[in-house]
């Protein structure tokens, strides 16, 4: 059965009333922090999830908890800093608070089940990953020679050969993460530029890469017999739960690290530097080749915005991409590479 929400934000708000009263008829008694979030949810409307959302369901079954609630619960659960889903779901089965923020019923929220049928729905791939799991085992990426030194590459060379291959490159838009960037897209990005916080046509963008850590090791398996020949460091395909994540250096903690790259791109001349395109990369990749994909893929996204100054740290300080930009008469401001 598909969701189906026909009083939209409204009747979310109206909801939250009669059960926040139900349950705290004195509601001064919370804390400050728990008002902060209760403000900051009043005003999310994620109703159009439940509309976007509608071709990934069924037209048979039974009906399926409505998308916008699913999607509020794992953003409260983000903004409390859980990230684990069985701990999220036995917080607001305690909580009451939780779970009418969220916009459920008391006694009637979702199980650990059910937010993992949300997320398959989200992410439009047959397989739960981008690589496959059965893989050659790599070394980590080198490390700088100094505090804050970047992993060694040679920039100029890599932007010179990738940078005309990007430019021709057709982004295709059925990959698995397309919905997701079409939910932020039209209810927060879109949303920015209709208040007038983010000026499209005249974008001024800062982009740069922070290390996002997933684990305090890389968990693998043999798929071989060769430690049972007593040869246990042999280069034969490993098994691995989190495929794509690797290996990478972080200069500014000066220690290797496991997990993503997330490069961000936000609007430095916004209130906040509101974000405007986040895409996870691998962590060994250097930031010039992050920067390429991530740019090339953005603009592909929202073709309609146009750079006009865009704002690089030292890693992307190479003459291709001073020249692309005179090209494309963006102003790029880069800090110098010594």
């Amino acid at each position: 059965m598909l969701p189906y929400n026909s009083g939209g934000h409204a009747a979310y708000q109206d909801t939250f009333v009669s059960d926040f009263l139900k349950f705290y008829p004195d509601p001064f008694s919370l804390p400050k922090s728990s008002w902060d979030y209760i403000v900051q949810f009043w005003y999310l409307d994620l109703s159009l999830t439940d509309t976007i959302m509608q071709e990934c369901y069924s037209f048979f079954g039974p009906e399926p908890r409505l998308p916008s609630c699913m999607l509020r619960s794992y953003l409260l659960a983000l903004k409390l800093k859980v990230t684990s889903i069985t701990q999220w779901c036995r917080m607001f089965r305690e909580t009451p608070l939780y779970a009418i923020l969220s916009g459920f019923s008391v006694g009637d929220t979702p199980g650990i089940g059910t937010f993992y049928d949300f997320f398959s729905h989200m992410w439009k791939g047959d397989s739960n990953n981008l690589s496959p799991k059965d893989r050659f085992p790599k070394l980590k990426v080198p490390k700088g020679k100094k505090k804050g030194d970047k992993t060694p590459c040679d920039s100029s060379s890599v932007a010179s050969k990738l940078l005309p291959l990007m430019e021709r490159w057709h982004f295709k838009q059925n990959n698995p993460f397309y919905l997701i960037f079409k939910l932020y897209n039209q209810q927060f990005l879109s949303k920015s530029v209709e208040k007038g916080l983010i000026d499209p046509e005249h974008l001024a963008l800062a982009g740069d890469g922070t290390p996002v850590r997933t684990a305090a090791q890389q968990r693998k398996k043999r798929t071989c017999k060769c430690a049972e020949n007593e040869c246990r460091n042999c280069h034969c395909k490993r098994h691995y739960s989190q495929p794509d994540c690797n290996w990478g250096w972080d200069s500014h903690r000066e220690c290797y690290f496991f997990g993503y790259h997330l490069y961000m791109y936000v609007a430095s001349d916004s209130h906040s530097d509101l974000p405007v395109f986040p895409l996870l990369e691998r962590a060994s990749r250097h930031d010039m080749l992050s920067f390429l994909h991530s740019f090339f893929t953005m603009k592909a996204y929202l073709p309609k915005y146009r750079i006009e100054k865009l704002l690089l740290d030292s890693a992307q300080d190479a003459y291709p991409v001073y020249e692309y930009c005179r090209k494309q008469g963006i102003n790029p401001f880069i800090d110098l590479n010594q």
